[in-house]
């Protein structure tokens, strides 16, 4: 089974834009959100995955990602996803052992801006920069299935 480990924070400065390795953009979709699971489709950089997670809230949850073929999932983003579609720029900031992946909203979901950081262990210390702020990983509204649903404009 493959799990997944990770924590939201939100941001409490911008002192990590200068600490960016990467940016990458991120269309996505739910084809199915709801209490058991979601099955979403993402395009980014000329790529496209079918992911499907547990809805378990915290920070650990069953996970599974396939490639698709990139037509495909511009047709399911356009036909059959949910709306409004997720987008926003993940910007990478490697922080010794992880990688921070800070993720800057677009379209209805504008102004949110929010950090993961995927860990091997639920207990797995890691260093908490200062740029990090308020741990919102027990708070379903900053998931992007909610932010499907609910987009962060409409709170």
């Amino acid at each position: 089974m493959a799990i997944e480990i990770e924590r939201k924070f939100l941001l409490a400065n911008d002192s990590w834009r200068a600490m960016v390795s990467k940016s990458i953009n991120y269309r996505q979709g739910y084809l199915n959100s709801d209490e058991h699971s979601s099955v979403r489709v993402r395009v980014s950089d000329g790529t496209a995955k079918l992911n499907i997670k547990s809805a378990t809230i915290g920070s650990e949850r069953q996970e599974y990602e396939y490639d698709i073929p990139l037509a495909d999932a511009h047709e399911l983003l356009t036909t059959l996803c949910h709306k409004p579609l997720v987008e926003k720029t993940r910007h990478l900031v490697v922080i010794k052992q992880h990688t921070w992946e800070i993720d800057e909203f677009e379209g209805e979901n504008a102004g949110l801006i929010v950090a993961e950081i995927e860990l091997s262990a639920v207990d797995e210390a890691f260093d908490k920069p200062n740029w990090v702020g308020e741990d919102v990983t027990e708070d379903i509204r900053y998931y992007n299935n909610q932010l499907s649903k609910k987009p962060y404009t409409t709170w």
